[in-house]
């Protein structure tokens, strides 16, 4: 039995978990969250869309498949251990680089970020990967 009213609020619930999980994301860089608890956010936001319609219109807004995920979170978290290995320093050391932006305002960007958005792709992949598969059943 699909509820009209679980149907409407998942529809509107969708979009705020994203912006909520790359919310947590962004913050846990240096504080708590990260990677992990928002890739968890962004599975949450698409299992509730999967109860309220079905894991076929679940997975048909999500665009690419839980597996495409987890191959490319893994792919960013070891493309981000690159750097180090270039700069001649330990793997898995933090790169950092800086960049100027207007106002006299900077931007710093390092690779622990990147594999923190590895991890985050990964989380989310594998948490459909498994909901998916038992909603099915």
């Amino acid at each position: 039995m699909r509820s009209h009213l679980l149907q409407m609020a998942a529809s509107r619930i969708l979009p705020v978990t994203m912006i909520l999980s790359l919310l947590v994301f962004y913050r846990g860089h240096n504080d708590p969250g990260g990677g992990f608890i928002g890739g968890l956010m962004a599975a949450a936001g698409f299992v509730f869309y999967a109860l309220a319609f079905d894991t076929r219109e679940a997975e048909k807004k999500l665009r690419v498949s839980p597996m495409m995920l987890i191959a490319s979170g893994l792919s960013v978290a070891f493309i981000s251990t690159l750097p180090a290995l270039f700069a001649g320093n330990p793997f898995f050391t933090g790169e950092w680089i800086s960049i100027s932006l207007p106002f006299s305002a900077k931007l710093k960007l390092g690779t622990p970020m990147l594999f923190d958005f590895g991890v985050y792709l990964t989380v989310w992949g594998i948490m459909l990967t498994v909901i998916f598969n038992i909603m099915e059943e």
